[in-house]
């Protein structure tokens, strides 16, 4: 299937060997003549870690500052005395055993974020192996198991991202909207890329981010330049 015309113009605009900036990079995302709906601005990345070792694991979170451009939908996992806590910071989902028994027999995943309390981990737990491979299981790393649960839904609502790398030590994720301004979506890659830095093993000592790209949704990528 061949490549549209919108993509063939797209490729004009980008030097195929040249490493950009991430102003210069985004520059020429925004250039690129527009889809018809607002594309998402995509990091790919592939870090110089041994995916195999366990003490070479990389994985954080950060809040962007200009949010995602996505309407997140968040599942809180809480006792009863925390629900009202959790309904008024904006969780579109409250349960537990019953939610639990959803997700488990019926394969309901309606949600893009999941937040529990410690105490509710012991239920949460069966869920490891559906909400895991899929990035939402909660944990006390990324800030989503913790006692003070209103905090947590209410950064998830303002843009936190969290993000994993896989097993082929490359991490995927979407920091923002096409349509944002410039300045905006510099300052949320930029937030990534400290957040990923800060997120570097103990155990790596050499060079942590082999190769990083920028590109929307349906446009070629660009080499940044870290």
């Amino acid at each position: 299937m061949g490549r549209s015309k919108r993509y063939a113009q797209a490729v004009k605009l980008v030097q195929k060997d040249k490493a950009y900036s991430v102003e210069e990079s985004i520059e020429i995302l925004k250039n690129i003549p527009a889809a018809k709906f607002d594309e998402t601005l995509n990091v790919s990345c592939k870090l110089n870690v041994d995916a195999k070792q366990s003490d070479q694991m990389v994985r954080g979170s950060v809040v962007l500052p200009h949010g995602t451009g996505k309407e997140v939908k968040i599942l809180a996992f809480c006792e009863p005395e925390k629900e009202a806590q959790a309904k008024e910071a904006g969780a579109d989902y409250i349960g537990s055993e019953e939610v639990i028994n959803k997700i488990v027999k019926e394969g309901w995943l309606e949600f893009d974020c999941c937040v529990s309390t410690p105490s509710m981990m012991k239920l949460v737990s069966r869920l490891g192996k559906v909400l895991g491979p899929r990035g939402l299981m909660p944990s006390p790393k990324t800030g989503t198991v913790t006692p003070n649960i209103a905090h947590a839904i209410g950064e998830a609502k303002r843009g936190k991202i969290d993000f994993r790398m896989d097993k082929l030590a490359c991490i995927n994720v979407g920091i923002g909207k096409i349509s944002f301004s410039k300045q905006a979506l510099i300052e949320n890659a930029k937030a990534f890329i400290n957040a990923l830095i800060a997120a570097k093993p103990a155990a790596v000592k050499a060079d942590f981010i082999r190769s990083f790209y920028l590109s929307t949704t349906m446009s070629p990528s660009l080499r940044i330049s870290l």
